[in-house]
């Protein structure tokens, strides 16, 4: 019951679009969609929000979410013996609906592939002794923040949007601004627990089976189905104090840059405004604030943050504040980093914020549920959602490719260390190395462009500075250029261990272009 309560928002959301495009509306969808956005969007996603939030908190008081978790695993090796039974004819995937992700994609593979149900989604259990948690696939950031904050405690790598899912961290990509202290989110992981090809339940770590282990992340579901992971945790403070240094010179980018990455920072990143401007952030958490300096910037009546950052350039000199931990973490969210500017043009307007500002943001899946062909054809001509992971050394003539082929601002910039480790993605140097994300979102300024021909000279420019693309997104490189930019040695030898081949689709397969609508 309460399962069709939870999809009773998303079925009213196609419905009303189907009545829009009856009506012949569909203009206004996409030259006005701020009208649908505001109106119903907004609204719809407040109640789905509220509804999920109730699910989560009455599961994990009374604790029969943990309770269940085994016969829900036993529920999907049955899924999997079933398949087998049936002659193994289609390549097995999830169920989850491709709306219901944050890659802005929806996964063309999805009608063609066997759906395995994978109804996992909770907080598992907290071990403050030896500070780990451990939880399903299916388990948001937002969740596990609001579940662990409270009792003092938090992830080494929280990546920034409420709705990404521990699954999708692991077996794609999660990355955050004490990563350059921590590495990505797959290396805070302590263990993985899967289905396999075969309908067996098996549990890999660095001392058991190390392999599958090292395996999994980047694998986007093709050696197993993941049902349950065991994270770090470590301690929580009060609050986040952050630091803003404005830099207004092309050199002084990187050379600033790099010296807060080596310093001793808990966090570190920086918005690039334009060529040559940008603001540098750095925090560290602290259970002590001067009161006067405390900014709660997840409040909806608060400015973006990245129009608050931006003020600093404007003001021509840094500052320092105190932002709440759970704030600092989504500091991101209400805007969808700055894409919402794009959807609702007045949403940083006070007046908005103070209105309508609590219902912010609308959820990426309704927005892909509702967006329909034609915006999603618009958004691939003229719209940008890229993150590229360069090496750090790299980051002047990085800044300068993107700016050549997109002019796009903001820009996030977020540092990560990458230890040399088995994997699909690790430092060709064989030795652990400073690298950093370039995150682009929104539409080009730069003339002439076009979303594939200029998307592919960047995996160009990645590929020869051996960097990596984060593939939630589109990747529109060839199978031998994507096998050039990521190490499939220790990936194809389980593959073939595992009997992989007919039970799932290589990567490849599910995240290049030809495989997305």
């Amino acid at each position: 019951m309460l399962a069709v309560i939870l999809t009773l928002p998303a079925i009213f959301c196609c419905g009303f679009y189907l009545w829009f495009k009856i009506k012949g509306l569909e203009y206004v969808v996409v030259h006005q969609r701020w009208i649908f956005v505001c109106l119903f969007l907004l609204p719809v996603s407040v109640l789905f929000d509220v509804l999920i939030s109730f699910r989560n908190w009455i599961t994990f008081k009374m604790t029969s979410a943990p309770k269940k978790h085994d016969t829900r695993v036993r529920d999907i090796q049955k899924q999997v013996r079933e398949w087998m039974t049936d002659g193994c004819e289609q390549p097995m995937c999830t169920a989850r609906p491709g709306w219901m992700t944050v890659s802005p994609r929806v996964a063309k593979y999805k009608h063609t592939h066997r759906k395995i149900q994978v109804n996992l989604i909770d907080v598992l259990e907290i071990d403050t002794e030896r500070q780990t948690v451990r939880v399903e696939p299916l388990a948001t950031m937002g969740q596990i923040t609001a579940t662990l904050n409270p009792l003092g405690w938090t992830l080494p790598v929280l990546p920034e949007l409420d709705d990404l899912t521990v699954g999708g961290l692991i077996m794609g990509v999660g990355i955050e601004t004490s990563s350059h202290k921590h590495g990505l989110f797959q290396h805070t992981c302590l263990s993985y627990e899967l289905v396999l090809a075969d309908g067996s339940l098996v549990k890999c770590s660095k001392d058991e089976d190390p392999d599958l282990f090292y395996a999994v992340p980047w694998s986007y579901g093709t050696l197993g189905f993941l049902v349950a992971a065991e994270i770090k945790i470590i301690p929580a403070k009060k609050f986040v104090k952050i630091e803003y240094f404005p830099v207004k010179t092309t050199e002084n980018i990187s050379k600033v840059f790099k010296d807060k990455v080596f310093g001793e920072n808990e966090f570190v990143e920086a918005l690039v405004y334009s060529d040559h401007e940008a603001v540098i952030m750095t925090a560290n958490q602290t259970e002590n604030a001067e009161a006067e300096k405390v900014n709660a910037i997840g409040n909806y009546w608060k400015p973006w943050f990245f129009k608050h950052v931006e003020s600093y350039l404007k003001k021509g000199r840094g500052g320092v504040e105190y932002i709440p931990l759970r704030h600092y973490y989504h500091r991101h969210t209400r805007s969808i980093f700055w894409e919402l500017q794009d959807i609702i043009p007045f949403g940083n307007n006070p007046i908005f914020r103070y209105l309508c500002g609590w219902m912010v943001p609308p959820k990426i899946s309704l927005l892909k549920l509702t967006q329909g062909e034609t915006i999603r054809r618009l958004y691939e001509q003229h719209h940008v959602i890229q993150d590229m992971l360069v090496p750090l050394e790299t980051l002047d003539s990085s800044l300068k490719c993107f700016d050549k082929e997109l002019k796009l601002y903001p820009l996030w910039v977020c540092p990560m260390l990458l230890p040399s480790i088995p994997g699909m993605v690790h430092p060709k140097s064989d030795q652990d190395e400073m690298f950093v994300d370039i995150g682009a979102y929104g539409e080009p300024k730069r003339d002439g462009f076009k979303a594939r021909d200029t998307v592919r000279r960047l995996e160009k420019y990645v590929r020869s500075v051996d960097g990596f693309q984060m593939l939630y997104a589109d990747c529109y490189m060839t199978k031998e250029e994507f096998r050039f930019m990521f190490d499939h040695s220790l990936y194809d030898r389980l593959r073939t261990k595992l009997n992989c081949c007919k039970a799932f689709p290589e990567v490849y397969d599910k995240v290049s272009k030809a495989a997305r609508l």
